[in-house]
């Protein structure tokens, strides 16, 4: 495929997104943009939540991955779908109950403005940081196999990509967002499918021979219950992922403020239960894929391609959808689902760094409706050039595979988050909210400095991602000893 044929691609796809922003922006109101005017299908917000969720780092960054951890994700997969519960019926009652725009407005009501800052400013680094890994790993497949050839530089790459996605959010927000994330999961689901079998055809294997192959059996390692010490010990995999969900969903303003659009709470239930189920199914499908790309490159004698002279898993399906001569069919479905995946988790980080920032710093409820507006377009221009500069960095900085890269960054920002909800939800005391960003900072320093203890000074125990509960216990023994004497009832209780 060339990168004519795929800049064609890409404008005819950005063509229909921008159809749709059309008429889901038209009124290019705040309730629209913020809430969706809460009239949201729930079976389609559960749908698009599937693509938000996944992105182009599982799309690319997953099936890389198996090469050296075959499919022992899946346990921390298994740990989401348990984490996806909680979200439902402990954190989306609360939301609801509240009536709240942005998730962080919780805090504020239940121990004061220093609480709510420090935790929209944790939701903002942790955001800001999860939503450039995505779209760099997309920026870099792009830059690698289209504008390279065109001799277009990186930077100019990102630029693009941004701008697109302003364009469309620009107006419509998370009204738009809902119905253009259906359309780029179901391209998603389709790609991964679709390459499944066509790889296996040329590989003249139906779906059943595959999974019964010898090559098969050296990649369907699954658990890892034999070593404690083990960074991907089954325990410590399971409950660093349920923990990562509730934490990178429930306390996440990008995926709550979706659910939030929802008509009602059962709804928005329904939504989490159903989209659940569906994700931990449809990862275990990219795993099973990662296992057929390393055999078909095996198989083919195709080398790991190499970025900045080192090899970089990452770019290994794109090669071989878009280079491993298993025709045009593949690099279309490659190139549709590649794009879908970066934008359906791009385009919400952007609203809902634009939704927290109105909400939690820039107060803008309490502005008039032609204000709010004001504010919104520039914030929203600002976040944009935000995204721009970090991606950027992240080439100069990024040595190892996204996803892992992703799931230990989410161990430091998500913590002192953890610890302010929980203690709010589970005990009925107040805090000195004063000093709740300092409980926060010396918890995340302290984690930092765990994750960087060399296994040796620790009996040969890796460190894995049981580094986000533990941050999250952490600052929830923080805010205990910062707690006030008096008792008074928590406003969820």
């Amino acid at each position: 495929m060339s990168a004519t044929q795929i800049l064609l691609l890409i404008g005819a796809y950005f063509l229909v997104l921008i159809l749709i922003s059309y008429f889901t922006g038209k009124n290019d109101s705040n309730a629209d943009f913020f809430k969706a005017g809460k009239q949201s299908p729930w079976y389609v917000v559960a749908f698009g939540m599937v693509g938000a969720s996944l992105s182009g780092v599982t799309f690319i960054s997953v099936p890389g991955w198996v090469g050296d951890s075959q499919l022992t994700y899946m346990q921390v997969v298994i740990g989401y779908l348990f984490g996806y519960f909680v979200v439902a019926f402990v954190l989306l009652p609360l939301y609801y109950r509240l009536n709240l725009t942005s998730i962080y407005e919780y805090l504020n009501e239940r121990f004061g403005v220093v609480s709510h800052k420090t935790g929209a400013f944790f939701f903002f680094i942790s955001r800001v940081l999860g939503a450039a890994f995505r779209l760099y790993l997309v920026a870099i497949v792009l830059q690698q196999f289209v504008f390279d050839d065109l001799g277009v530089r990186f930077e100019i790459t990102v630029v693009i990509s941004i701008l697109l996605i302003w364009i469309y959010t620009n107006r419509g927000g998370i009204k738009t967002i809902v119905w253009t994330d259906t359309l780029q999961t179901l391209f998603m689901i389709l790609a991964v499918i679709l390459s499944i079998v066509l790889i296996n055809q040329e590989l003249g294997w139906s779906f059943g021979e595959f999974m019964a192959s010898d090559e098969f059996k050296n990649y369907n390692a699954f658990l890892v219950n034999d070593d404690f010490l083990a960074r991907n010990y089954f325990i410590k995999s399971f409950v660093g992922g349920m923990f990562v969900t509730i934490c990178m969903t429930g306390l996440d303003q990008d995926m709550m403020q979706k659910n939030l659009t929802c008509k009602s709470l059962k709804d928005a239930q329904k939504n989490m239960v159903w989209f659940s189920f569906v994700l931990v199914g449809v990862t275990f499908l990219f795993m099973l894929l990662g296992a057929l790309l390393y055999i078909f490159a095996q198989r083919n004698n195709i080398g790991m391609p190499l970025m900045d002279g080192s090899p970089k898993t990452d770019l290994l399906f794109p090669e071989i959808a878009l280079n491993g001569g298993l025709g045009l069919a593949l690099s279309v479905t490659f190139m549709l689902g590649l794009i879908a995946a970066a934008y359906s988790s791009a385009d919400s980080a952007l609203t809902s760094l634009t939704t927290s920032f109105c909400v939690d710093f820039l107060n803008v409820q309490k502005r008039d409706e032609k204000a709010q507006k004001k504010v919104r377009k520039q914030t929203h221009i600002v976040m944009s050039i935000l995204l721009i500069i970090v991606i950027i960095a992240f080439k100069y900085i990024l040595s190892s595979n996204v996803i892992d890269s992703l799931l230990t960054v989410a161990g430091y920002t998500y913590g002192p988050l953890l610890g302010l909800f929980a203690f709010g939800i589970f005990t009925k005391h107040k805090i000195k909210d004063s000093y709740v960003w300092i409980v926060a900072v010396i918890s995340v320093v302290t984690i930092i400095f765990v994750a960087n203890i060399p296994a040796d000074y620790l009996g040969g125990y890796q460190v894995g991602y049981e580094l986000l509960p533990l941050n999250g216990l952490l600052t929830f023994i923080g805010l205990w000893l910062i707690r006030k004497k008096e008792v008074v009832p928590s406003i969820d209780q």
